[in-house]
């Protein structure tokens, strides 16, 4: 082969046409390939997350969806001064930028108000020492009952009229009244038996018998 035949394609349309055809098909597949990729992981686009806190858990999953957020509730707690079901905390938090369609975990303040075991404080705590463990567990004092006994010294808790037993659950934040002694005695110290002991006297007598 001369060169001259070598080069005599660059003469024949054809393939210029063919050369030309398969450029535009790879920029074609290359610049489908990019667009997949870009709707697939939607690159560049973020969502910020609005604040929602407060909210309860429906209307706070109202404004998420309308951000392109997606929600779903992982944990509750108790919060006595907030409404049940409201949302206390969530994450991602507000502000942050993420994917459309990220789920946002939220946690929410219980429907039920829990229970727990009130502390052990009948008979072995003062008045101020039964007020502190009771405070520090949740609970609070309605006031004191007084009954006779050790002055200041706790016998017992009530609530709601009844007398409460040992390790018995209430509602977190309920209150109590302290059964307490007002120094008088108790009926069984009253009931001290008597010296019932007598005391004989013995009068010597004289015997003025003489043998």
């Amino acid at each position: 082969m001369t060169i001259k035949e070598f080069f005599s394609f660059r003469q024949n349309k054809y393939f210029w046409l063919n050369l030309a055809a398969m450029v535009l098909v790879v920029a074609g597949v290359m610049y489908g390939v990019l667009v997949w990729m870009d709707v697939y992981t939607r690159h560049g686009e973020a969502v910020v997350v609005p604040d929602v806190k407060g909210m309860s858990a429906s209307e706070a999953g109202k404004v998420l969806r309308n951000h392109g957020l997606d929600y779903a509730v992982s944990d509750s707690t108790y919060v006595k001064n907030l409404p049940a079901g409201s949302v206390l905390d969530y994450s991602p938090a507000a502000g942050q930028k993420v994917k459309e369609g990220r789920i946002v975990y939220l946690t929410v303040n219980t429907l039920n108000v829990p229970l727990r075991a009130v502390p052990d404080v009948a008979d072995n705590s003062s008045v101020r020492q039964a007020e502190a463990r009771l405070l520090a567990s949740g609970f609070k004092v309605a006031g004191v009952d007084t009954i006779s006994g050790e002055r200041d010294w706790v016998y017992g808790l009530k609530f709601n009229g009844r007398e409460l037993k040992q390790g018995e659950q209430i509602p977190v934040g309920s209150f109590v009244r302290l059964v307490v002694g007002d120094g008088r005695p108790t009926p069984e110290a009253e009931a001290v038996p008597e010296d019932d002991t007598d005391t004989e006297t013995t009068t010597g007598g004289t015997d003025d018998s003489w043998f």
